[in-house]
């Protein structure tokens, strides 16, 4: 007798074939690949044993080196040799302007925005195809150590990527051949990795310092659903600026005066990376550096370290501290602190960290692999084969999103640290008589006014009936899914006449672009208040002179005497005056003045209007009326 074999959806219909699923951490310095295999997950490692891959790209004249080999390159021939393109991710050839200390290499020179390319000798390379290179490799090593073409894979990224920086993600993966289940916020990715393992319940603050970004997520755990507080952090701030730090300190130290070639900065960068990872284990290491011709040499403690360090590790501090009040938890309340990235190996960051929590930092997990851990994990259950407990991921919307408003400003529609995926729907309606179209501007940032948040999209609604403003309705839907990238429409109600737009800019926020809209919106609050209440009073104004100048000419002649007309048109005179200034006290003054004013005029034209349209009915048809 035949069994009927029952499958869950998603799941391989004969449950001992697995399906081939791998989780990546596509990181600014390393990157890495892991899967989930009898029950546990594991890092994957190259022929040679090592689990690391070097997120450097060579280009050469005959073929292109990826990981260890091209990290080779970097001093011999710079130019052609990638490093940390994971900080060009989504971004325009302005914003570069800010890392070229960072990234020394040759860029196709613009006027302004668009995609960056990077020249080599085997042409203009974006940074959506160097990491698709990375990518493949990863790819390959998960394929030859799986034995079989790759079902799907989850890809992390900083928990503050934008929209342009996740979409440049899924290009890359999508270049790479690999078919994407999901982007995970690095931070949760770690959640998942030690969640699964320790069974933690409670409230976790995920601290992630790696190569080149900073985040702090807090996150609630409990019952197998991990759900995001709040979130922050800095894109522009990682591994490679302490050892910023210590190249300062030896060009200072050393009186070297020449200039900065991509050869020696190449050089200088790595013998600061050298030193740097002494340092967590030894208390001095010893640095020595050809600097123009000339051999220097001297030693470097771990305590002089930790002074040049000390604002970099401060600066990481404040953005936990803005994290715990936009969470509402204060740091007694955080059960665990997972510490994630290789810069938390530096010993300053663990006892600073240690100290701001109150508790020792876990760090069970290599902090290098943790991520790559989780996202397999979470690989595993997307791709159907429900290894272990099924878990529920709630990450969160980084910044507010919202659209334009009469006046200058911005309706937020979904709120910084909305839980995602999300989708809001509000209603907005014409503000001139017989409009037929509305312009929508969508808009990303935590301030009042257009002028001081981002522009992400435009695009337009027509096709709508023609009514008197205010009449027809107009909602305005915004999804955003839970790789974070934002679909916008409007639909006008009455008719189902609809239009929409997928958010894809071109290029993302500059470096601190974030983290300064976000500091921005809570030192200008009271200011942003103000100058809303400001705008608001000005459009209130407008709309009430643009309706009364429509209605004295249709009935101004026939309802009002001269002298009643004139006190109206001179109140209106006064309300604009006042309109056309900043005292919001004068325009609510005016406003009311105004209104009062023609009050008297509105009720006549009601009782007209209504005799209008009386007239010549008989009194049951006046009756029938009422009735209904």
């Amino acid at each position: 007798m035949a069994l009927l074999q029952l499958s869950e959806p998603g799941q391989a219909s004969q449950p001992h074939q697995r399906k081939l699923a791998v989780g990546i951490d596509l990181g600014t310095t390393n990157s890495l690949v892991a899967t989930v295999r009898n029950a546990f997950p594991e890092v994957l490692t190259d022929l040679e044993g090592r689990a690391i891959l070097p997120s450097v790209v060579h280009y050469g004249e005959e073929r292109v080196t990826v990981g260890w080999d091209a990290r080779e390159w970097t001093v011999s021939d710079p130019l052609n040799t990638i490093v940390s393109a994971k900080r060009l991710m989504g971004r325009g050839v302005n914003d570069l302007k800010k890392l070229s200390q960072h990234i020394p290499c040759q860029m196709r020179q613009q006027e302004s925005g668009g995609m960056p390319y990077i020249k080599t000798v085997r042409g203009e390379m974006s940074p959506v195809e160097v990491s698709a290179e990375i990518l493949r490799v990863l790819r390959s090593r998960g394929e030859e150590s799986l034995g079989g073409e790759l079902d799907g894979a989850v890809i992390t990224v900083p928990a503050y990527f934008d929209e342009a920086q996740r979409q440049a993600t899924k290009d890359a993966a999508k270049l790479a051949g690999l078919k994407l289940l999901r982007l995970l916020n690095e931070p949760t990715a770690a959640a998942v990795a030690y969640g699964l393992d320790k069974g933690d319940e409670g409230v976790v603050a995920i601290y992630d310092l790696g190569g080149g970004t900073f985040d702090i997520t807090i996150i609630r755990m409990h019952g197998g659903v991990y759900e995001v507080l709040a979130t922050a952090g800095d894109t522009a701030l990682g591994g490679d600026d302490f050892d910023r730090v210590i190249a300062e300190w030896i060009l200072a130290e050393s009186d070297y005066t020449g200039n900065l070639t991509p050869e020696l900065s190449r050089d200088l960068f790595r013998v600061c990376c050298a030193a740097k990872e002494a340092l967590s284990s030894d208390t001095v290491t010893t640095i020595v550096i050809n600097l123009g011709g000339r051999e220097w040499r001297a030693e470097l403690t771990r305590e002089l370290f930790d002074q040049l360090s000390e604002e970099l590790v401060s600066q990481t501090l404040r953005v936990c501290r803005r994290a715990l009040r936009d969470a509402r938890i204060k740091a007694p309340e955080i059960s665990n602190v997972v510490m994630v990235g290789g810069s938390t190996r530096i010993p300053v960051v663990r006892d600073q960290v240690t100290g701001l929590f109150g508790r020792e930092p876990l760090v069970d997990i290599d902090p290098d692999q943790v991520v790559a851990v989780g996202a397999a994990l979470q690989a595993d259950v997307l791709v159907g084969n429900k290894s272990g407990d099924d878990m529920l991921l709630l990450d969160v919307n980084p910044l507010s999103l919202g659209i334009e408003t009469m006046g200058g400003l911005v309706e937020k529609i979904i709120p910084r640290n909305a839980t995602l995926p999300i989708a809001r729907a509000q209603e907005f309606t014409t503000y001139k008589d017989g409009q037929t179209a509305m312009a929508i501007h969508v808009l990303q940032g935590e301030r009042e006014m257009v002028a001081d948040c981002r522009s992400l999209a435009r695009f337009e609604l027509q096709g709508i009936p023609a009514m008197v403003a205010g009449a027809a309705r107009i909602e305005v839907t915004f999804q955003v899914d839970a790789d974070g990238l934002l679909n916008v429409s409007a639909t006008e109600l009455s008719t189902g006449t609809r239009s929409s737009i997928q958010v894809k800019p071109s290029y993302g926020l500059s470096d601190t672009e974030i983290s300064r809209m976000i500091s921005e919106s809570i030192e200008h609050a009271r200011e942003d208040v103000d100058l809303r209440k400001l705008g608001e009073a000005k459009v209130s104004a407008t709309a009430l002179l643009e309706s009364l100048e429509h209605a004295l000419t249709e009935d101004g002649e026939e309802l009002l005497s001269a002298a009643e007309r004139e006190q109206i048109q001179a109140a209106m005179t006064q309300l604009g005056a006042a309109a056309a200034g900043d005292d919001l006290a004068a325009i609510l003054r005016e406003t009311e003045t105004t209104s009062n004013a023609s009050n008297e005029f509105a009720t006549r034209r009601m009782d007209s209007s209504i005799k209008k349209a009386l007239a010549g009915k008989s009194l049951d048809e006046i009756q029938m009326i009422e009735e209904n």
